[in-house]
């Protein structure tokens, strides 16, 4: 599926540049952004989340991975109401929990960190109702996010199965995984600069494999933007 998705992604970026020659008058614009991931709840996860199969006996919760999110793109016109973008941006969360219903033998909790990174990096277009030219300029827009993602689980665990002895590890998984990306935004467009407000939604997972309560991590969640543009 990665490998179809990045053909898409390929397509995309030379369909992309191909159409913004003719706009070569238009500005093009480096945002630069400034906001909030907040994950995808309970009830919208993915089935076999980790996150999910974690809170049956590990206490935390979810919206304890929200966290900041920074990063930057190219926004380049594709004529009069329609602008193709490319960029990336950094999110990453440290989450403490502990067993809910368990301690040592000592009376201290038994805990753990929850990690979770992703590196989206997001192709997109976007429809100005209102033009290129107006200074402000409402817009919706659609693409792919391919996402680098690293999740860990590093701390004190509970081995049930071999009387409930308490052990120091390690588990780790990582991969690459892509899905679609909806946003949404208002823009101030002066001649040099612009700034603005964006609300962006993505939804993928990826494998986390077998050392894992659960077998899958859903990486789809809400991005508040305040973004900061350099025109040219």
């Amino acid at each position: 599926m990665l490998n179809r998705f990045m053909a898409t992604v390929a397509v995309m970026c030379m369909a992309m540049l191909a159409w913004a020659q003719p706009a070569h008058a238009q500005q093009q614009t480096v945002n630069f952004t400034l906001g909030y991931f907040t994950p995808l709840g309970e009830d919208a996860r993915t089935t076999g989340d980790v996150l999910n199969a974690n809170r049956s006996f590990l206490f935390f919760d979810l919206k304890d991975f929200n966290t900041a999110s920074v990063g930057g793109e190219w926004l380049f016109p594709l004529g009069q109401y329609l602008e193709g973008g490319a960029g990336v941006s950094f999110s990453t969360r440290t989450v403490p929990s502990v067993y809910q219903d368990f301690v040592d033998s000592d009376g201290t909790e038994v805990d753990q960190d929850l990690r979770l990174r992703m590196v989206p990096i997001t192709f997109s277009f976007r429809l100005l109702p209102l033009g290129q030219h107006t200074g402000f300029q409402p817009y919706i827009g659609a693409g792919v996010a391919v996402i680098p993602w690293r999740y860990s689980e590093s701390g004190e665990f509970i081995d049930f199965g071999a009387g409930n002895v308490i052990f120091r590890d390690t588990f780790v998984a990582t991969g690459t995984n892509a899905g679609p990306v909806v946003l949404g935004g208002i823009r101030f467009a002066g001649r040099s600069v612009s700034s603005g407000f964006e609300i962006r939604y993505q939804k993928a997972e990826g494998d986390v494999g077998n050392d894992f309560a659960a077998p899958k991590i859903d990486l789809g969640g809400w991005t508040y933007n305040f973004t900061v543009g350099v025109r040219f």
